[in-house]
């Protein structure tokens, strides 16, 4: 166990064009919607009969299996770009039904070997679908979790209930860090309830900077608007800039990638959408030109690509490869691309 974790440990070691001479050690966090990873029975007061073997997607043990070796297989390679033999320290997930799809889900042979571990909080949401969070218990861990529901404001919805905020803190690098994975609603609920969820969001991680200035919040997840939308850049209050960022604002790498870069990680009708966010709090960025790098500071993010992740053939050749789409099972992956962002803290 000892040897294991200084080769860890080694791993995270790398040399970067940051100053000559200094050895920086580097954190990958990630995020990957998994597009409704279903267990095939049904669950006591969900709507997940569609995932059933009798349901409309003739879902089952084969397809099940199947999901969660592909699912499996993006997670693990997600931060190797960098980190070849450690991958990320902490993974977001949206869209996973339960407990037993997690147990699955890491016990797969291409994640196993890390020994990831996860939390999940059985949310309200009336298809089953939650977030999780996994984690490499060796780079990150765990003292609290908790699920901070999604409240609804309007009369109209009080009987309405969706994803909450799991809120994970730990430390990673030997310091204070809080993760918020969320699930904004849908965009057939309407841009009201995803600006309702930013300013929730938003209140969420400035009482945690309350409780603990020095605590590093990592917002992130599938938000199903874009960087530039409001929920993102007004309520949330999520910058493109850093010079831009303010003591109650945060960082979001993603809204330049949208707007002069023109990619994303889903597309519709042909145009990419970047819903799939990890936004930082001011206490991991070098403000006002500075470089110290001497505590835990956001270094770059990226658009996790794979050639297997995209359509090869056909009228939708070049989108993301589905796991169905049109009721053709396609044995695929997912509607989103993960993204993973990278933070470093000099030794």
């Amino acid at each position: 166990m000892r040897k294991h974790l200084f080769f860890l440990l080694a791993a995270v070691l790398v040399c970067m064009p940051l100053a000559a001479q200094k050895k920086y050690s580097v954190y990958a966090v990630g995020f990957y919607n998994q597009e409704n990873l279903f267990d095939y029975t049904h669950d006591e007061g969900k709507n997940d009969y569609e995932f059933t073997p009798g349901g409309s997607y003739k879902w089952n043990e084969m397809k099940y299996t199947h999901k969660l070796h592909n699912m499996s297989r993006v997670l693990s390679e997600m931060g190797t770009d960098v980190l070849p033999n450690v991958g990320c320290a902490v993974i977001g997930l949206s869209e996973v039904e339960n407990a037993h799809v997690m147990e699955d889900l890491v016990a797969q042979p291409s994640l196993s070997g890390r020994g990831y571990k996860y939390i999940h909080i059985e949310g309200p949401d009336h298809r089953g679908v939650d977030c999780a969070l996994l984690y490499n218990p060796q780079l990150f861990t765990v003292f609290d979790s908790k699920l901070v529901p999604y409240v609804y404001d309007l009369p109209k919805d009080s009987a309405r209930a969706t994803r909450g905020f799991l809120t994970v803190s730990g430390t990673l690098a030997g310091e204070h860090v809080t993760f918020i994975v969320c699930h904004l609603p849908s965009r057939g609920a309407g841009s009201y309830y995803r600006e309702s969820g930013g300013r929730q969001v938003k209140a969420l991680k400035d009482s945690l900077l309350a409780d603990d200035p020095q605590v590093k919040v990592i917002v992130m997840g599938d938000m199903n608007d874009d960087p530039t939308d409001k929920s993102m850049h007004e309520c949330l209050s999520a910058k493109g800039e850093i010079s831009k960022v303010g003591a109650g604002d945060m960082y979001s790498p993603w809204y330049n990638m949208l707007v002069k870069e023109g990619t994303g990680t889903l597309q519709y009708q042909g145009k990419w959408n970047l819903f799939d966010q990890i936004i930082l709090s001011p206490g991991l960025l070098n403000l006002n030109g500075q470089k110290d790098f001497s505590s835990l500071k956001y270094w770059k993010s990226q658009i996790f690509r794979r050639d297997y992740l995209f359509q090869e053939a056909g009228k939708h050749k070049g989108n993301t490869k589905r796991t169905t789409a049109g009721g053709v099972w396609l044995d695929g992956y997912s509607d989103h691309l993960p993204v993973v962002t990278y933070l470093v803290k000099e030794q």
